[in-house]
């Protein structure tokens, strides 16, 4: 039984009972139970506190009712509708996308749980290291790649929610309903404080069966990111810095762009040279139906692939796709911005799946769904030979891994704070350059809205769009005819189970 969900409410599931993790041939991380061994027993060796690392880092891939963080920040951007089957098809993502959500419809309580179950265990892991009997340098490793996770996990919650409890240390049972809100700044303090005291103690680099586990680059990517959230522009542009290293070039830490744009969403390039912290997947982890969320499998593929989708002509080389569920339609929006000028920018193809013409053509048919363009997101659609046979049901066994943050978004992040700040405006031209030159475009000037138009086209669907519009000012812009309200729709409410009986007090703009 794999337990892939929890409150605050239910955070006895982690006082009374341990959760074991079993390392396999593959680079993911499954959850197992022990039994009821009692927290106050275990955590007294390196295996034991390995166990409870990996019991930490489950939560990253976790996909909940399929509101995977993916999915929820592409339904909310100007780039994706909701789709899927019509309007009632995962009312969680339709909602978001019209922004008619509230406390008890949408998709913050996956988020939600998601979060806080990461931060539960990383908090129960951090109290018991002290006194595990290790050695200190794997324990100062233990400590610092479990700061990292409780830093991924609150700056994910801070950035969907306004308002969020501020836990660092394991709570009893009794104590949970009367915990508080506080101000937003001490969350992000708190994520600062936990990156800067991870990075000395993390490893430069991982291979083999560490791949996916977290790295200096990884913390100091993150790290730059946090302080960019903030508009703390100089702070951002020297963590990126170490990153990045020379533009164009291999960083301090073997990262580099791959020389090849299409490259990145081969699936098996996993944990490449431009990946700096990935999220792993697997096919052998045999979900099935039974319980769609304990899978390891990555369901965002079928959520969007074309639905109904069958090839007509097998020599016309239509893609080899498997027929999905039609989520997250691309608008034609985004692929005005990939056409601007009349020319193709050559990340369309890799990004860009135009199902329509080819049926047009007499190709393929599909079904349309719910909010059809016709476009549909190439980085993921499901591929034919990809459907795994190992086990379980196929929609929920996807093998491609999802990039957390990648080379050339440190890249631009870099350039952007470099020019809003007023630092190196010759660093950051270069920066834009080589994102733009591995493509073949040719240099334009480094502007804060050059490189905000550069975010949008080489990170497209990747869920990040969505964030970049709420942190720079240009949300109710951007989405004022999909219902968009500013001042409320930054944000997500709090979910309303969490609200039943304890201290938690909901966003005013939803009350």
């Amino acid at each position: 039984m794999n337990i892939k969900y929890i409150n605050i409410k239910s955070i006895t599931l982690l006082l009374t009972g341990l959760m074991v993790l079993n390392s396999c041939k593959e680079e993911y991380l499954e959850i197992e139970p022990i039994g009821r061994n009692l927290e106050d027993n275990y955590y007294r060796n390196e295996e034991e506190s390995f166990n409870g690392l990996i019991a930490a880092y489950d939560a990253v891939n976790w996909v909940g009712g399929f509101n995977t963080k993916i999915g929820v920040s592409n339904a909310a951007d100007d780039d994706h509708h909701a789709g899927g089957g019509g309007g009632s098809d995962m009312e969680t993502l339709q909602v978001l996308n019209h922004f008619t959500l509230d406390p008890a419809r949408g998709p913050q309580g996956d988020l939600w749980s998601k979060g806080f179950s990461g931060i539960f265990r990383s908090n129960i892991l951090l109290s018991k290291l002290p006194d595990a009997e290790m050695d200190e340098t794997v324990k100062a490793r233990f400590t610092a790649e479990t700061k990292f996770l409780r830093a991924f996990y609150y700056f994910d919650l801070i950035r969907f929610f306004k308002s969020i409890p501020l836990i660092t240390e394991p709570i009893s049972a009794s104590e949970m309903y009367n915990v508080l809100q506080v101000e937003r700044s001490l969350v992000f303090a708190q994520i600062e404080k936990d990156l800067l005291e991870a990075i000395p103690s993390l490893p430069p680099t991982v291979s083999g069966a560490e791949l996916g586990r977290a790295t200096q680059g990884a913390a100091r990517a993150l790290l730059g990111k946090v302080y960019l959230q903030q508009d703390k522009f100089g702070p951002a542009a020297e963590q990126l810095k170490e990153v990045n290293g020379t533009p164009g070039g291999v960083s301090q830490y073997g990262y580099k762009l791959l020389d090849n744009y299409a490259d990145l969403w081969n699936i098996d390039n996993k944990y490449n040279s431009e990946s700096i912290f990935e999220i792993g997947h697997t096919s052998k982890s045999n979900g099935s139906w039974d319980c769609s969320g304990c899978t390891e499998g990555n369901v965002y593929n079928v959520n969007v692939g074309p639905r109904g989708y069958t090839i007509v002509d097998q020599n016309a080389g239509a893609p080899q796709y498997a027929s999905g569920w039609s989520f997250n339609t691309i608008t034609p929006s985004l692929v005005d911005a990939f056409t601007s000028g009349g020319v193709y920018d050559p990340r369309y193809k890799s990004t860009v799946a135009n199902i329509d013409s080819l049926e047009k053509a007499g190709v393929v048919t599909y079904i349309k769904g719910g909010d059809n363009t016709g476009y549909f997101i190439a980085k993921f659609a499901p591929k034919s030979k990809d459907v795994s046979t190992g086990g379980g049901n196929w929609e929920l066994n996807y093998r491609q891994n999802i990039y957390e943050i990648r080379l050339a978004d440190t890249y631009l992040m870099e350039a952007e704070a470099l020019v809003r700040g007023g630092g190196d405006q010759g660093r950051a031209q270069l920066l834009l350059d080589a994102v733009r030159g591995r493509v073949g475009l040719g240099s334009v000037s480094a502007t804060f809205e050059n490189i905000f138009n550069e975010r949008r086209l080489e990170l497209a669907s990747e869920g990040h769009r969505w964030f970049d519009l709420v942190r720079t000012g240009k949300a109710a812009s951007a989405l004022s005819d999909m219902g968009f309200k500013e001042g409320k729709n930054e944000f997500l409410p709090i979910p309303l189970l969490e609200l039943n009986n304890t201290a938690l007090v909901q966003d005013p703009a939803y009350q």
